[in-house]
């Protein structure tokens, strides 16, 4: 059996750097392992819609910013095929077909939509399209056959209706669908990066981000605002590393390199945080040596982005390149599925 990813994100604004530890670092090393046949990653339109649908224009908007986030974080469309979602009609028919294996009383138990849900405050005016998002992602990871699906800890849910999907189609069906694996970060801390702010949750309607294409002055401002500990008052005083954001970072992003280049007092970020714990080290510092180190990591995104920028058209035609070979690929599972479900009538 080939193995093949599928994997993406909604274009609701630029990527930030949860997405990146997150999801797209493993999307670039997975890419490079050589392990996978066919890797496939989505621009999410149709899902972004959900809860876009009266300004298409920023998702128009986005898809483009979304493509160079992708090449910009090393992405190869030489290994990678880049595409569109609803330029794939194929995704749309067979989430039609997966409906009638779902029932509402399970998509409203997702632990996924009812958080976001939550968060967009929905209630009682939810869309009809954002409630069926467990249904759509499974006919996308399905279409693809795909083995292999790298997401962020808080799709966990959303995967696991899918295979729930996958099991129900196959045992009415017969053996049809592809059952997918969940691929999460190895980095337990890179599971769920906080927003800069302290929240929980980085996110872009929130504005607590900080983005992949910022510009270096950008980042080191909003590095200088993270929240930290509350009661660390004066650098004397001990501070507390549970829920303090910055040490939070540098879990995610700092290597002991760093400490030799930027701060060689220090060994390892174990001494450094010892340090902060028992007090005698400021905040500034310690925000200082963060922005250095995120620096170190974000440049050469930054400069990738930049160069792919010059070459728009390009990059839009590669996209546009992609979506004929995803919309091959979705043709060739749902063949199977119309077969399978026998209304393939004129076959």
């Amino acid at each position: 059996m080939k193995q093949i990813i599928l994997t993406g994100d909604r274009p609701t604004g630029c990527l930030h750097v949860g997405h990146y530890v997150g999801s797209l670092k493993q999307r670039v090393e997975l890419q490079n392992a050589g392990k996978y046949d066919e890797i496939y990653i989505m621009i999410a339109d149709a899902q972004a819609l959900t809860d876009n649908a009266e300004h298409p224009e920023r998702v128009r908007h986005n898809i483009r910013e979304v493509a160079l986030d992708y090449v910009g974080s090393g992405i190869d469309p030489e290994k990678s095929v880049i595409f569109i979602q609803s330029t794939v009609p194929e995704l749309h028919e067979l989430t039609v077909y997966y409906m009638n294996l779902v029932t509402v009383a399970r998509v409203q138990r997702n632990p996924t939509v009812k958080a976001e849900a939550a968060q967009k405050n929905f209630e009682t005016r939810m869309p009809v399209g954002f409630f069926c998002y467990p249904i759509s992602q499974a006919a996308d990871i399905t279409a693809f056959q795909a083995t292999a699906v790298p997401v962020g800890e808080d799709q966990t849910p959303m995967l696991e209706q899918c295979r729930e999907i996958v099991a129900r189609f196959n045992a009415i069906y017969g053996e049809t669908l592809v059952m997918p694996e969940i691929v999460l970060a190895t980095n337990k801390v890179c599971l769920r990066l906080p927003g800069i702010d302290g929240k929980a949750k980085m996110s872009k309607s929130l504005g607590n981000c900080i983005y992949l294409s910022d510009e270096s002055d950008v980042v080191r401002e909003k590095v200088m605002s993270m929240f930290t500990d509350p009661k660390h008052i004066r650098v004397s005083d001990p501070g507390s590393l549970e829920g303090n954001p910055v040490f939070l970072y540098l879990d995610a992003f700092c290597k002991d390199e760093y400490f030799v280049e930027f701060l060689p007092e220090y060994a390892t970020l174990d001494e450094m945080k010892a340090h902060y714990q028992r007090g005698g080290l400021g905040d500034v510092k310690v925000k200082k040596f963060l922005n250095q180190v995120l620096q170190e990591e974000l440049a050469p995104i930054r400069k990738r982005r930049k160069q792919w920028e010059q070459r728009e058209a390009d990059l839009m035609e590669i996209v546009r390149q992609g979506c004929a070979r995803a919309h091959e690929k979705a043709a060739e599972t749902l063949s199977l599925v119309r077969h399978a479900m026998q209304i393939d009538y004129f076959s």
